[in-house]
C-alpha cells in the first residue's frame, strides 16, 4: 500500500496518515477519489480483494474509467454521473449494487457500492461490499419460487407469468397451450410408492422437454400434470406437437426394477389471434377442459378445445351451484324401489333411489346430476341428506304398520372421511329406526379401491346391527378375496348378468349359480338386479337367490306410493293360485 504523500507541512501528513488510518479501518475494499476520480488513496482490504481477482487498480489511476470499463453499458455511465455530482456537492450520496467479472473466477460477484463527499474539495470516499453470497441466495430463492422443486421445470406461477408475456408480444404470433395428464399415474403411486412415482415423474420430463421446439417452454402444474407453452405455434402445430408428446409414452418407462407402459390424455388450445381479452388462465383453462374431453372419450387421446367444451363446464359449475342450493332448500326426494324375497315371493324391503326436483327442469335423474356432484365433492353431503331422509320414511312407514327393510347407497368417498359409521348411526337415532331396517350398499368397484377401509367400518356397521351390502357384483373386476374378507350379508348381482342375452340363458345361469354358491359359502345371500321378465325372475329363484328387484316386479315410485303398492302386492302374493 502505497504511503500518502501531500506537499505541505507536517500537519498535512499526520492528516494523510490519519485518513489512511481510518480506511483501513474499514472491513469493506475503500477507496478515497479526488474531484476528478482519480484514486488518491486505498485500504488493504482493497488490494486484498483486487489481488484475489486479479483485477487490482492502484492509486493514481482512473476510477471513472475502470467503472466503465467494467460493464461499457449505462449502468457504469450512471454510476459515473452520479459520483461526479455528488463530487459537485450535487447530492449527499451515492449507493448502487453492481456486477463486477473476476478475471481468476467464472462467476461474476456482486458488490453494494456505497459512496460519500468528504472535505470541502469535492474528495469522495468509495466502499464496495461484497454482497455475491446474498445475491446469488436471493437468485436461487427467486429460481427456486418459480421452478418445480421435483422435475426443476417451471412450476405453476411461472407458467402463467410466461403465457401472459407471449400474449401480451405486440406482433400477435398465436400461442398454443398443451395441457397434459398422464393415465393410471395413480395406479403407479399405490401400486409401487410414490418414489418410485416421482421418479416416473422426472423421466416424463425429461421426455417431454427433449420433444419440443427451440423456444417451446413445459412445466409442471402439480401431480402428474404438464403444461407445454408453444410458442408461435398455431393449432396444427399445436396437435403435431401433442402428437410427438403421446409417441414417447410407446416406449415403456423403467419402474423399480420392471416396466410400465402408460399414456397419456393431452388437451390443446390456441389462441386465433391478438386478444387483450385472454390470459394465461383462460388458456390454461381451455387446454384442461379439452384434456378432460379426451380422459372422458377414453383416454390416450388428444382433443382440441372447442367452445362447447366451454359452454358445458359453465353449465356444470351452474348446475353444482344448484345442487347445492338443492340440498339446503329440500329439492332432492327420494324414490323407492321394492325388493321382493323369493321364498316369500313378498316384498319386504325396498331401495332409495335419489331424485332432483329441479324448480325450472323438472324431475332429474340421477345420470343428470351425480357426475357433477363427484366432480364437486358433494357426494358425502349428499349421502348424509340420503340417509336421513330414507331413515324417517322407513320410521314413517313402520308407525303406519309397514315394516320395510331400506338399502341406501354410499358413495366411496364417505368412507375417507372417516364417519361412516358415525353418520348412519346418526340418522338412524335421530329417526328412531331400528338398525335392522338399514341396508348400506356400496358398489364393488368402490369396495375394491380401499378394502381395508371398507372392511373395518362394515364389520362396525354389522356389529351395531346395520345390514351391508355389495352392489353390482360382476359389472367389474369381480374377486373371490372380496368375499372372503369384506363382511357384508347381502351380495347383489349385477343387471349384466341377469339380462341374459338371446341363446345364452345355460351360460348366464351358470355364472350365477357359481355367483350365488359362492355368497353361499361365504354366508352372504344373493339379490338379482335388473330383473325384467317373469323368465328371469324364475331363473333367480331357481338358482337360489335370495331377494330380487326390477322392473318386472315394480319401477321405483314416490314414497306415497309405496304402502298402497305394498298393501296391493301382498294381498296378490297371499291370493290362491
Amino acid at each position: 500500500m502505497p504511503s500518502a504523500h501531500t506537499p505541505a507541512g507536517r500537519d498535512a501528513e499526520v492528516d494523510a496518515v490519519l485518513v489512511h488510518a481510518v480506511l483501513d479501518a474499514l472491513p469493506s475494499p475503500t477507496v478515497l477519489l479526488d474531484p476528478d476520480g482519480v484514486i488518491v488513496l486505498t485500504n488493504d482490504e482493497w488490494t486484498r480483494a483486487g489481488e484475489q481477482h486479479g483485477n487490482h487498480i492502484p492509486p493514481g489511476a482512473d476510477y471513472y474509467a475502470a467503472a466503465t470499463a467494467v460493464h461499457g453499458d449505462a449502468e457504469g455511465r450512471a454510476l459515473v454521473r452520479s459520483l461526479r455530482a455528488l463530487a459537485r456537492g450535487e447530492c449527499t450520496s451515492v449507493t448502487v449494487d453492481r456486477q463486477v467479472p473476476s478475471p481468476r473466477d467464472s462467476r461474476p460477484r456482486w458488490y453494494h457500492v456505497q459512496a460519500s463527499r468528504v472535505g470541502g474539495r469535492g474528495h469522495v470516499v468509495v466502499t464496495h461490499t461484497d454482497v455475491t453470497a446474498r445475491v446469488l441466495a436471493e437468485r436461487t430463492s427467486a429460481w427456486r419460487a418459480r421452478h418445480d422443486h421435483l422435475t426443476d421445470l417451471p412450476n405453476r406461477a411461472y407458467l402463467h407469468e410466461l403465457i401472459d408475456a407471449e400474449l401480451q408480444r405486440p406482433d400477435g404470433t398465436p400461442v398454443s397451450v398443451l395441457f397434459l395428464d398422464v393415465d393410471g399415474f395413480k395406479d403407479v403411486n399405490d401400486s409401487l410408492g410414490h418414489d418410485v412415482g416421482d421418479d416416473l415423474l422426472r423421466e416424463l420430463a425429461t421426455r417431454l422437454s427433449a420433444c419440443t421446439r427451440t423456444g417451446d417452454t413445459v412445466g409442471r402444474l402439480g401431480g402428474d400434470e404438464f403444461v407445454v407453452i408453444g410458442r408461435d405455434c398455431d393449432a396444427e402445430g399445436a396437435q403435431a406437437l401433442a402428437q410427438r408428446f403421446r409417441d414417447t409414452f410407446d416406449k415403456p418407462f423403467e419402474l423399480a426394477g420392471g416396466t410400465a407402459r402408460l399414456t397419456a390424455s393431452i388437451g390443446v388450445a390456441t389462441t386465433a389471434g391478438p386478444d387483450p381479452h385472454v390470459r394465461s388462465t383462460d388458456l390454461v383453462r381451455d387446454a384442461d377442459l379439452a384434456m378432460y374431453a379426451a380422459k372422458e372419450a377414453g383416454r390416450n387421446r388428444i382433443e382440441v378445445f372447442t367452445s362447447e367444451l366451454r359452454d358445458a363446464a359453465e353449465q356444470r359449475a351452474t348446475l353444482a351451484a344448484e345442487f347445492v342450493r338443492a340440498l339446503e332448500q329440500d329439492e332432492l326426494v327420494l324414490h323407492y324401489q321394492p325388493v321382493m324375497s323369493l321364498p316369500s315371493r313378498r316384498c319386504t324391503g325396498v331401495e332409495a333411489l335419489v331424485r332432483w326436483q329441479h324448480p325450472q327442469r323438472g324431475l332429474l335423474y340421477p345420470g343428470d346430476f351425480l357426475p357433477t356432484a363427484r366432480q364437486h365433492d358433494l357426494m358425502t353431503p349428499l349421502a348424509h341428506w340420503v340417509l336421513g331422509a330414507a331413515a324417517r320414511q322407513t320410521a314413517a312407514w313402520r308407525d303406519a304398520g309397514l315394516v320395510l327393510v331400506t338399502g341406501v347407497n354410499i358413495n366411496a368417498t364417505h368412507f375417507s372421511t372417516g364417519t361412516l359409521v358415525d353418520d348412519v348411526m346418526g340418522a338412524l337415532a335421530d329417526a328412531g329406526l331400528d338398525p335392522a331396517q338399514l341396508v348400506v350398499e356400496l358398489t364393488e368397484t368402490s369396495v375394491a379401491d380401499d378394502p381395508e377401509r371398507a372392511a373395518a367400518q362394515f364389520a362396525e356397521l354389522r356389529a351395531r346391527g346395520v345390514e351391508v351390502s355389495i352392489d353390482d357384483f360382476g359389472s367389474g373386476y369381480s374377486s373371490i378375496g372380496q368375499l372372503v374378507n369384506i363382511p357384508a350379508g347381502i351380495l347383489k348381482i349385477d343387471r349384466s348378468l341377469v339380462a341374459f342375452a338371446d341363446g345364452r340363458r345355460e351360460q348366464t345361469a351358470a355364472a350365477i349359480a357359481a355367483v350365488v354358491a359362492l355368497g353361499q359359502a361365504c354366508g352372504i345371500r344373493s339379490l338379482a338386479e335388473g330383473v325384467e321378465t317373469a323368465e328371469q325372475l324364475e331363473l333367480a329363484i331357481s338358482l337360489g337367490c335370495s331377494f330380487a328387484q326390477g322392473y318386472h316386479i315394480a319401477r321405483p315410485m314416490p314414497a306415497g306410493d309405496v304402502q298402497p303398492w305394498m298393501t296391493a302386492q301382498r294381498s296378490a302374493a297371499a291370493a290362491p293360485a
